[in-house]
């Protein structure tokens, strides 16, 4: 299988000015992704795993190190080093991400924000609507809460709805932080449910996660990290 995405010696930091007070985030972090594979990341709170995702995401700009990503429109690219037109680019047609908050355009409803997730690919109105209305469904966002704007609801009902909104994409990469974080077992089960469903497709995936259970058989390998490190001995899965 060919690499998707090699993370190379990634290494990155904060300075809290205020506090006067240097945090390292990660250290010489090196993950290699082929295509296809789900790699998932455990640790405590604080261990550097969101870190990762956001430098590849490119919230964040890397300190040190190669993120070489394997794109369908510009070839072997360094994603630390890309310019900010191509990251808006990948994360508009190649890249998802699945936080645990919904950041959105303020009065956009629960079907707008997941049908434009496809019109900005392209996709044409009646496609773009019908696929969100199945991804809504298959979530089981409540009918009543389709045309209702997302702050008035729930954290798993937020949750739940972000996650719809990179799904439905079928990325070809696809960052999962904490998908799972505030949902009850029935959302998790439908979660894990489009996981497989994308992994069969193709969808190469790297998550960090808490809930260990919801990790078991589902990915091919395993990492934990510890005070921004990623432990050299990797766990079976």
């Amino acid at each position: 299988m060919k690499d998707l995405l090699k993370i190379q010696n990634l290494s990155k930091s904060f300075t809290l000015h205020n506090l006067n007070k240097h945090i390292r985030a990660c250290e010489n972090i090196s993950i290699t992704l082929k295509k296809g594979e789900f790699i998932g990341i455990t640790g405590k709170s604080g261990s550097g795993k969101s870190t990762i995702l956001k430098s590849i995401y490119r919230t964040y700009l890397p300190e040190k190190g190669n993120l070489y990503y394997d794109s369908w429109k510009f070839g072997l690219l360094n994603l630390a080093t890309a310019t900010e037109r191509q990251i808006i680019y990948l994360r508009q047609y190649e890249i998802g991400y699945v936080s645990q908050f919904l950041n959105v355009m303020p009065r956009t409803t629960a079907r707008q924000i997941v049908k434009k997730a496809l019109l900005e690919m392209g996709k044409n109105e009646e496609y773009a609507k019908k696929e969100a209305e199945k991804m809504l469904i298959h979530f089981e966002l409540d009918r009543e809460l389709w045309d209702s704007y997302p702050n008035t609801f729930s954290g798993g009902e937020k949750l739940r709805l972000n996650i719809a909104r990179a799904m439905v994409k079928k990325p070809r990469l696809l960052l999962l932080d904490e998908p799972t974080a505030s949902l009850d077992n029935v959302s998790k089960l439908r979660v894990r449910e489009l996981i497989e469903q994308l992994k069969k497709q193709g969808t190469t995936m790297l998550g960090i996660f808490h809930d260990l259970e919801f990790m078991e058989g589902l990915c091919d390998k395993e990492f934990n990290m510890d005070k921004g490190i990623i432990n050299s001995n990797q766990i079976a899965v």
